[in-house]
């Protein structure tokens, strides 16, 4: 702000503006994310999702999760939701982790309509094949660093 006000107070004030009109674009989809992951996270089933998500699932959890992760469609609001959920109904961080970098690098439908459209088939394919150990490598770094 000090930086665009030395340069033109008028940078400042489009400065301002700009991040106001941002600022309450996003705000109605924030609440709405965090409420509706209040309401996600109870009527997930806790004891599967505890199961198969939580402290003891390991690999295996880290797996379903990644796979959760790229198939579950939508924005930030809905994959950070679920996440979120996910976490109050069991699940452990790692697994929430691997979720979220799978959602982030491989969510299906964002391959589908947007870089298959956009880039050689061949960039796309090998983009995803080299980001597959991703999800897995954020899981066992959180495991490592989680540890006391």
């Amino acid at each position: 702000a000090f930086i665009a006000w030395m340069l033109s107070p008028a940078i400042l004030k489009g400065g301002v503006k700009g991040g106001t009109v941002d600022f309450m674009r996003l705000l109605p989809r924030l609440v709405i994310g965090v409420i509706g992951s209040g309401f996600i996270a109870e009527v997930m089933p806790q004891a599967l999702i505890a199961q198969w998500l939580g402290p003891g699932s390991g690999i295996v959890g880290t797996a379903i999760a990644a796979l959760a992760g790229a198939l579950t469609p939508g924005g930030p609001m809905i994959g950070f939701a679920i996440g979120v959920a996910a976490l109050k109904s069991g699940a452990s961080a790692p697994q929430v982790i691997a979720y979220s970098t799978a959602w982030a690098l491989f969510a299906i439908h964002r391959v589908f309509l947007w870089e298959l459209q956009m880039m050689p088939p061949k960039a796309v394919w090998l983009r995803v094949v080299a980001s597959l150990p991703l999800p897995f490598l954020a899981a066992w770094t959180a495991m490592l660093v989680g540890k006391p």
